[in-house]
């Protein structure tokens, strides 16, 4: 009996002991009254690249392919065809007038009386149209045969040669004119085609062939796909960088990107081959070219209209390194920095300058008041820090208000990281770009990576990173929810640090279901749909929840980087009054806290905390279930000076109180 009572004893003592221990192991301080750092307005933003068919075929709403016969084979993306019995003879021209962009023209020649004959476009992997919406074709023409006029019908058909939607253009001339018409499909339709069709004996000559929905952003004409930004906007980022990327390297130089060929009149905007058109011979894209419809002034535009600093990078006199490696050599670097030193004009100068003069032609005479540029964009070795030696040295002496972004490599280290980040701080860099496309496990390793970094120096602009996990045969399956995860868990890392890190975006931003060429990436689309991935709601969820600067949100009296599981940051909003918690759990079960509060005091309230969670880590946000995650609103109970929070499994969770 005397043994049995010891053992309960015993039994008892230890479950007390195990409780207690629970309690202490399970309490998180956070301190109101003690603040950090200030958050960076720009902390949290967005990397554009021309990649997946991201601007033609994407946010570019143009949707027809090839609309000035300008790629290298001049009728890639159309075909001639003959209707109901048509017949005739097209051709293809070169006015050879050097001075022009546009040199190429068709002729469309019909030869019966009855039928038609003409051209088929087959748009960027179809044409998308929605039912009852208003599509506006243009396009350039000319009847070359007579004085009458004619006529030009035009069709929007599906697959199997339904008609959705048609119109006809009349009165054709003999001089060159663009003409405008509507066009109503009668159903939404993914894969359409456009027919451009004469009848009867005539012939026109066509220039110029284009095709936008009417609604686009902002109701600009001929401007962007409205979903697509809408989704950029939600995310309230406080940068945009553009347009890449290894997009601004090219493979060789004469294939780099080149601002001044992207603004202006659309028209005179001098197309080239897109870089990823054959960097991937598992993924080829032999239609994909960049027609710079989207060009540096709507970049700016896109940047002002979502309240984000616009953040351009230039090339620097070096081709892609894993390309060709191509230099220009320094006593011809010149120019290359001149690019720089006009671009500062176009986005800041006045209205008298020549390039401030353009951009108010082109309709913003006010600056777009640009702070920062990238100078290359992946490069490495001792010849990229010779070229942005003369950059800067340049750039500094003219324009010392203009912050600069350096580059640290494509990797987190290693021998070329560890020798640029050396020279960079002996050089007194503003910005070194870090990036990292890692497994998710390195995320959760890497979470602390900055809090051993110093304090002074150049400042870290973590400028592409995704945590790639293995996918299945869907390619949006590798945005699944262990890599969004893995990055929420470091982003908190990102934020406790943002005395050093100012700066962070995902990369790429968007992919086209059935035209990508690299995956993971942060916003799936087809020629209809937008699907926003787990990893996109977490970007959303920790730019839309900023604060203005961090405070202590500790464990054991120590920072929350992966004890027990958990993640964790914490800000003030001075602006909303508002406490601000990103909660990160990357274990399978939920666990208890109790929080306990000091520096500061809030009423009794419900407070929202937004939750993305599930519990399969595998799930993903697909064209067939694109809600399989999505941020959820719980209502919290807030008393006291304390909280007891259960986090949930393989969850983000930011909640909000509102101070007193």
């Amino acid at each position: 009996m005397l043994k049995k009572t010891s053992f309960h004893i015993v039994f008892i003592s230890l479950m007390l002991i195990n409780i207690v221990q629970a309690q202490i192991v399970n309490e998180i301080k956070v301190i109101i009254n003690k603040r950090i750092n200030p958050v960076p307005p720009s902390m949290w933003g967005i990397f554009f690249e021309d990649i997946n068919f991201a601007a033609d075929g994407g946010i570019y709403a143009e949707l027809i392919k090839n609309r000035s016969f300008s790629f290298n084979d001049p009728m890639m993306g159309w075909k001639w065809i003959k209707m109901k019995n048509g017949d005739g003879e097209g051709r293809l021209y070169n006015s050879g007038d050097i001075s022009q962009l546009n040199k190429r023209f068709v002729r469309i020649q019909s030869t019966k009386d009855k039928g038609a004959f003409g051209l088929s476009n087959e748009g960027f992997r179809g044409i998308g149209l929605k039912k009852d919406a208003e599509y506006r074709l243009s396009l350039t023409a000319r009847n070359n045969n007579s004085n009458n006029s004619t006529n030009l019908f035009i069709e929007l058909l599906d697959t199997t040669g339904l008609v959705l939607a048609e119109n006809m253009i009349t009165g054709i001339t003999k001089d060159w004119k663009q003409y405008e018409i509507i066009l109503k499909p009668s159903i939404t339709y993914a894969h359409a085609r456009l027919n451009v069709l004469v009848k009867s004996k005539d012939a026109v000559e066509i220039q110029t062939v284009s095709l936008f929905p009417v609604d686009t952003w902002k109701k600009r004409k001929n401007g962007l796909r409205s979903d697509l930004v809408q989704l950029l906007a939600d995310i309230k980022p406080g940068f945009v960088r553009f347009p890449g990327g290894c997009i601004v390297e090219g493979r060789e130089l004469a294939n780099r990107y080149q601002w001044k060929k992207t603004v202006g009149e659309t028209a005179e905007r001098e197309l080239i081959i897109n870089r990823w058109n054959t960097e991937f011979k598992h993924r080829p894209a032999p239609d994909y070219f960049q027609s710079f419809g989207l060009g540096f002034y709507e970049y700016f535009l896109l940047a002002e209209d979502i309240g984000a600093e616009p953040l351009p990078i230039l090339n620097c006199g070096m081709a892609c390194q894993y390309n060709t490696g191509e230099l220009i050599s320094l006593e011809h670097l010149e120019p290359y920095i001149q690019d720089a030193l006009d671009l500062i004009e176009f986005a800041n100068g006045s209205t008298s300058s020549k390039w401030g003069k353009l951009r108010a032609t082109m309709g913003h005479p006010k600056p777009f008041n640009l702070k920062m540029m990238g100078i290359g964009n992946e490069q490495w070795g001792s010849q990229y820090i010779e070229r942005f030696k003369l950059f800067s040295s340049i750039l500094k002496t003219k324009h010392p208000e203009i912050k600069l972004i350096t580059s640290a490599g494509p990797g987190p280290d290693g021998e070329r990281f560890t020798y640029l980040w050396d020279e960079l701080v002996k050089l007194n860099a503003d910005f070194v770009d870090e990036h990292y496309y890692q497994p998710p496990a390195w995320f959760l390793k890497n979470a602390g990576r900055y809090d051993s970094y110093p304090r002074s120096g150049p400042k870290v602009f973590a400028g592409e990173y995704a945590a790639h996990s293995k996918g299945n045969t869907d390619p949006t399956s590798r945005n699944n929810w262990e890599s969004a995860l893995a990055e929420a868990a470091f982003m908190t890392g990102l934020e406790r640090n943002c005395d050093v890190v100012q700066m962070c975006s995902y990369a790429p931003l968007l992919a086209h279901k059935d035209a990508w060429q690299w995956n993971p990436d942060l916003i799936w689309f087809d020629n209809l749909r937008a699907v926003p991935t787990p990893n996109y709601f977490v970007q959303k969820l920790f730019s839309s929840n900023k604060g203005t600067y961090t405070i202590p949100i500790l464990k054991d009296n120590s920072v929350i980087t992966g004890k027990d599981s958990i993640y964790a940051s914490a800000t003030i909003d001075e602006i909303t009054k508002d406490l601000i918690l990103k909660l990160v759990n990357v274990s399978q079960r939920a666990i208890q806290h109790k929080f306990s509060f000091t520096g500061g005091s809030f009423k009794s309230q419900i407070a929202d905390m937004e939750v993305l969670k599930n519990a399969d880590v595998t799930a993903f946000n697909s064209f067939s279930n694109p809600e399989s995650l999505y941020i959820e609103i719980q209502k919290i109970k807030v008393t006291g000076r304390s909280l007891m929070l259960t986090i949930d499994g393989n969850s983000v969770n930011v909640l909000r109180i509102k101070l007193q």
